[in-house]
Protein backbone atom coordinates (compact mmCIF):
# COMPACT_ATOMS: atom_id res chain seq x y z
CA UNK A 1 0.00 0.00 0.00
CA UNK A 2 1.54 3.28 -0.83
CA UNK A 3 1.28 6.11 1.62
CA UNK A 4 -0.82 8.50 2.14
CA UNK A 5 0.02 12.02 0.74
CA UNK A 6 0.37 14.74 3.62
CA UNK A 7 -1.76 17.05 1.13
CA UNK A 8 -0.98 20.16 4.00
CA UNK A 9 2.85 19.91 3.40
CA UNK A 10 1.88 20.03 -0.29
CA UNK A 11 -0.33 22.95 0.07
CA UNK A 12 2.67 24.47 2.56
CA UNK A 13 5.72 23.91 -0.06
CA UNK A 14 3.07 25.79 -2.83
CA UNK A 15 2.73 29.02 -1.38
CA UNK A 16 4.96 30.61 -3.41
CA UNK A 17 1.57 30.78 -5.99
CA UNK A 18 0.54 33.75 -3.37
CA UNK A 19 2.46 36.50 -4.43
CA UNK A 20 4.46 37.85 -1.98
CA UNK A 21 2.89 41.54 -2.17
CA UNK A 22 -0.93 39.28 -2.00
CA UNK A 23 0.55 37.68 1.24
CA UNK A 24 1.58 40.79 2.48
CA UNK A 25 -1.80 42.39 2.20
CA UNK A 26 -4.01 39.44 4.01
CA UNK A 27 -1.81 40.13 6.71
CA UNK A 28 -1.76 43.94 6.81
CA UNK A 29 -5.23 44.76 5.17
CA UNK A 30 -7.36 41.96 5.24
CA UNK A 31 -8.42 41.17 1.72
CA UNK A 32 -7.03 40.90 -1.91
CA UNK A 33 -8.18 41.26 -5.16
CA UNK A 34 -6.45 39.42 -8.13
CA UNK A 35 -7.41 37.49 -11.23
CA UNK A 36 -8.84 33.78 -10.59
CA UNK A 37 -8.72 30.75 -11.73
CA UNK A 38 -8.55 29.84 -15.93
CA UNK A 39 -12.12 28.44 -16.18
CA UNK A 40 -12.43 26.25 -19.12
CA UNK A 41 -14.46 27.81 -21.87
CA UNK A 42 -13.58 30.96 -20.33
CA UNK A 43 -16.19 33.34 -18.39
CA UNK A 44 -19.07 33.03 -21.41
CA UNK A 45 -19.53 29.50 -20.29
CA UNK A 46 -19.10 29.88 -16.75
CA UNK A 47 -22.02 32.32 -16.79
CA UNK A 48 -23.73 29.89 -18.86
CA UNK A 49 -23.05 27.22 -16.01
CA UNK A 50 -24.03 29.38 -13.37
CA UNK A 51 -27.31 30.55 -14.52
CA UNK A 52 -28.31 27.25 -15.24
CA UNK A 53 -27.12 25.49 -11.76
CA UNK A 54 -29.55 28.44 -10.32
CA UNK A 55 -32.36 27.75 -12.36
CA UNK A 56 -32.33 23.79 -11.90
CA UNK A 57 -31.29 23.91 -8.33
CA UNK A 58 -33.30 22.26 -5.44
CA UNK A 59 -35.81 24.62 -3.89
CA UNK A 60 -34.32 23.16 -0.50
CA UNK A 61 -30.56 24.68 -1.56
CA UNK A 62 -32.41 27.83 -2.76
CA UNK A 63 -32.37 30.85 -0.02
CA UNK A 64 -34.02 34.05 -0.54
CA UNK A 65 -33.36 36.85 2.60
CA UNK A 66 -35.97 38.71 4.34
CA UNK A 67 -35.29 41.88 2.10
CA UNK A 68 -35.10 39.67 -0.68
CA UNK A 69 -32.15 41.58 -1.53
CA UNK A 70 -30.49 38.60 -3.15
CA UNK A 71 -30.27 34.65 -3.58
CA UNK A 72 -28.31 32.20 -2.53
CA UNK A 73 -27.60 28.48 -3.92
CA UNK A 74 -25.69 25.87 -1.71
CA UNK A 75 -24.13 23.17 -2.82
CA UNK A 76 -22.13 24.41 -5.79
CA UNK A 77 -19.62 21.92 -5.30
CA UNK A 78 -22.18 19.61 -7.26
CA UNK A 79 -23.39 21.67 -9.55
CA UNK A 80 -20.46 21.48 -12.28
CA UNK A 81 -16.71 20.71 -13.42
CA UNK A 82 -16.79 25.01 -14.35
CA UNK A 83 -16.64 25.55 -10.60
CA UNK A 84 -14.15 22.49 -9.32
CA UNK A 85 -11.01 25.00 -10.14
CA UNK A 86 -12.22 27.57 -7.42
CA UNK A 87 -12.09 25.92 -4.36
CA UNK A 88 -8.50 23.99 -5.38
CA UNK A 89 -6.70 27.35 -6.94
CA UNK A 90 -3.62 27.60 -5.79
CA UNK A 91 -3.10 31.28 -4.80
CA UNK A 92 -6.48 30.72 -2.35
CA UNK A 93 -4.90 27.57 -0.40
CA UNK A 94 -2.03 29.48 0.01
CA UNK A 95 -3.88 32.23 1.67
CA UNK A 96 -5.76 29.41 3.45
CA UNK A 97 -2.36 28.08 4.67
CA UNK A 98 -1.38 31.44 5.69
CA UNK A 99 -4.18 32.75 7.47
CA UNK A 100 -5.25 29.01 9.37
CA UNK A 101 -2.10 28.29 10.31
CA UNK A 102 -3.27 24.68 10.13
CA UNK A 103 -4.96 21.83 8.18
CA UNK A 104 -7.61 23.01 6.72
CA UNK A 105 -11.19 22.35 4.70
CA UNK A 106 -14.20 23.73 2.21
CA UNK A 107 -17.06 24.81 4.17
CA UNK A 108 -18.76 25.44 1.80
CA UNK A 109 -19.29 27.16 -1.69
CA UNK A 110 -22.82 28.85 -2.63
CA UNK A 111 -23.90 31.25 -5.74
CA UNK A 112 -24.98 34.46 -4.62
CA UNK A 113 -26.70 36.61 -6.86
CA UNK A 114 -27.78 40.16 -5.89
CA UNK A 115 -30.31 41.83 -7.05
CA UNK A 116 -30.75 44.86 -9.19
CA UNK A 117 -32.03 47.55 -6.71
CA UNK A 118 -30.53 45.85 -3.72
CA UNK A 119 -29.83 48.36 -0.58
CA UNK A 120 -26.30 48.38 1.01
CA UNK A 121 -25.64 45.57 3.46
CA UNK A 122 -24.36 46.11 6.34
CA UNK A 123 -21.38 46.21 7.68
CA UNK A 124 -20.26 42.40 9.30
CA UNK A 125 -17.71 39.74 10.17
CA UNK A 126 -18.32 36.42 9.19
CA UNK A 127 -16.29 35.17 12.25
CA UNK A 128 -15.27 37.40 14.90
CA UNK A 129 -11.56 37.97 16.12
CA UNK A 130 -10.28 34.85 17.93
CA UNK A 131 -13.79 33.59 18.53
CA UNK A 132 -15.23 30.31 18.44
CA UNK A 133 -14.37 28.99 14.45
CA UNK A 134 -11.54 31.42 14.22
CA UNK A 135 -9.69 32.10 11.85
CA UNK A 136 -12.10 31.55 8.92
CA UNK A 137 -10.92 32.24 5.27
CA UNK A 138 -13.50 33.48 2.49
CA UNK A 139 -13.40 34.23 -1.15
CA UNK A 140 -15.76 35.27 -3.93
CA UNK A 141 -15.84 34.59 -7.19
CA UNK A 142 -16.91 37.22 -9.56
CA UNK A 143 -19.17 35.59 -12.46
CA UNK A 144 -19.81 39.30 -13.11
CA UNK A 145 -17.62 42.68 -12.43
CA UNK A 146 -17.64 44.10 -9.43
CA UNK A 147 -17.85 47.64 -9.49
CA UNK A 148 -19.30 50.88 -7.40
CA UNK A 149 -22.95 50.94 -9.68
CA UNK A 150 -23.64 47.38 -8.94
CA UNK A 151 -22.61 46.45 -5.18
CA UNK A 152 -18.99 45.64 -5.11
CA UNK A 153 -17.73 44.41 -1.69
CA UNK A 154 -16.91 46.87 0.53
CA UNK A 155 -14.03 46.29 3.52
CA UNK A 156 -12.80 48.24 6.32
CA UNK A 157 -9.00 47.97 5.71
CA UNK A 158 -7.36 46.30 9.03
CA UNK A 159 -10.37 45.76 10.67
CA UNK A 160 -9.42 42.04 10.98
CA UNK A 161 -6.66 42.85 13.40
CA UNK A 162 -9.25 43.83 16.40
CA UNK A 163 -11.93 42.04 18.56
CA UNK A 164 -14.20 44.61 18.03
CA UNK A 165 -17.51 44.35 15.51
CA UNK A 166 -19.18 47.39 13.16
CA UNK A 167 -21.98 47.27 15.90
CA UNK A 168 -19.88 47.86 18.09
CA UNK A 169 -18.33 51.70 16.94
CA UNK A 170 -21.12 52.43 14.27
CA UNK A 171 -24.26 54.06 14.72
CA UNK A 172 -25.80 52.20 11.59
CA UNK A 173 -23.38 49.74 10.01
CA UNK A 174 -25.16 50.58 6.78
CA UNK A 175 -23.63 53.65 6.63
CA UNK A 176 -20.50 54.52 4.52
CA UNK A 177 -17.25 53.78 6.59
CA UNK A 178 -14.83 56.55 6.28
CA UNK A 179 -11.89 53.81 5.94
CA UNK A 180 -13.73 51.54 3.29
CA UNK A 181 -12.33 50.36 0.59
CA UNK A 182 -14.31 48.67 -2.68
CA UNK A 183 -13.08 46.01 -4.02
CA UNK A 184 -13.93 46.03 -7.89
CA UNK A 185 -12.79 43.63 -10.32
CA UNK A 186 -13.21 42.23 -14.05
CA UNK A 187 -15.63 38.95 -14.48
CA UNK A 188 -13.17 36.50 -13.61
CA UNK A 189 -11.05 38.08 -10.47
CA UNK A 190 -11.50 36.80 -6.76
CA UNK A 191 -11.67 38.49 -3.77
CA UNK A 192 -9.85 36.64 -0.97
CA UNK A 193 -9.96 37.72 2.94
CA UNK A 194 -9.64 36.97 6.14
CA UNK A 195 -12.95 36.25 7.39
CA UNK A 196 -12.72 38.63 10.61
CA UNK A 197 -12.13 41.64 8.22
CA UNK A 198 -15.49 44.33 8.46
CA UNK A 199 -17.23 43.60 5.00
CA UNK A 200 -20.43 43.99 3.35
CA UNK A 201 -21.52 44.33 -0.29
CA UNK A 202 -23.01 48.02 -1.39
CA UNK A 203 -25.95 49.06 -3.18
CA UNK A 204 -26.66 47.56 -6.80
CA UNK A 205 -27.81 50.37 -8.37
CA UNK A 206 -27.52 49.14 -11.86
CA UNK A 207 -30.83 47.58 -13.45
CA UNK A 208 -28.82 43.97 -13.89
CA UNK A 209 -28.21 41.88 -10.96
CA UNK A 210 -24.33 41.13 -10.16
CA UNK A 211 -23.52 37.20 -9.67
CA UNK A 212 -20.97 35.96 -7.51
CA UNK A 213 -20.04 32.29 -6.34
CA UNK A 214 -18.54 32.58 -2.42
CA UNK A 215 -16.53 29.87 -0.15
CA UNK A 216 -15.11 29.70 2.92
CA UNK A 217 -12.27 27.38 4.52
CA UNK A 218 -12.17 26.49 7.96
CA UNK A 219 -9.48 24.37 10.26
CA UNK A 220 -9.67 20.44 9.69
CA UNK A 221 -11.19 19.81 13.08
CA UNK A 222 -13.84 22.75 13.08
CA UNK A 223 -17.37 22.03 12.24
CA UNK A 224 -18.25 22.74 8.26
CA UNK A 225 -21.44 24.40 7.36
CA UNK A 226 -21.57 21.41 4.65
CA UNK A 227 -20.87 17.58 5.29
CA UNK A 228 -19.16 17.00 1.77
CA UNK A 229 -18.78 13.09 2.82
CA UNK A 230 -21.83 12.70 2.68
CA UNK A 231 -23.38 14.75 0.10
CA UNK A 232 -21.31 13.96 -2.58
CA UNK A 233 -22.79 13.21 -6.22
CA UNK A 234 -20.96 10.36 -7.53
CA UNK A 235 -20.48 12.17 -11.36
CA UNK A 236 -18.89 14.40 -8.94
CA UNK A 237 -16.66 12.01 -7.05
CA UNK A 238 -15.63 10.42 -10.18
CA UNK A 239 -13.96 13.61 -11.98
CA UNK A 240 -12.32 14.73 -8.53
CA UNK A 241 -8.51 14.63 -8.23
CA UNK A 242 -7.20 13.89 -5.14
CA UNK A 243 -6.18 17.18 -3.92
CA UNK A 244 -9.98 18.59 -4.77
CA UNK A 245 -11.09 15.36 -2.38
CA UNK A 246 -8.76 16.37 0.45
CA UNK A 247 -10.07 19.98 0.74
CA UNK A 248 -13.61 18.54 0.52
CA UNK A 249 -12.61 16.23 3.45
CA UNK A 250 -14.15 13.03 1.44
CA UNK A 251 -12.43 9.63 1.22
CA UNK A 252 -8.80 8.64 2.07
CA UNK A 253 -6.22 10.37 0.00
Amino acid sequence: MSPKTDWHSVIAAASHHLPPYAARQLREIGFIVMPGPGIQGGCEQLSHAYDHAVATADPADVHIGRTRSSIRVNDFVNRGCEFDGIYTYPPLLAACYQIIGAPFKLSGMRARTLNAGALTEPLHVDVKHRANGWPLVGCIFMVDAFDEGNGATRFVPGSHLQSQEPGDVMDNPEDPHDEQVLACGTAGSIIIFNASVWHSHGANRSDRPRRSIQAHFVSREAQSSEDYSGSMRPETLRRLGDLAKYVLSVGEV
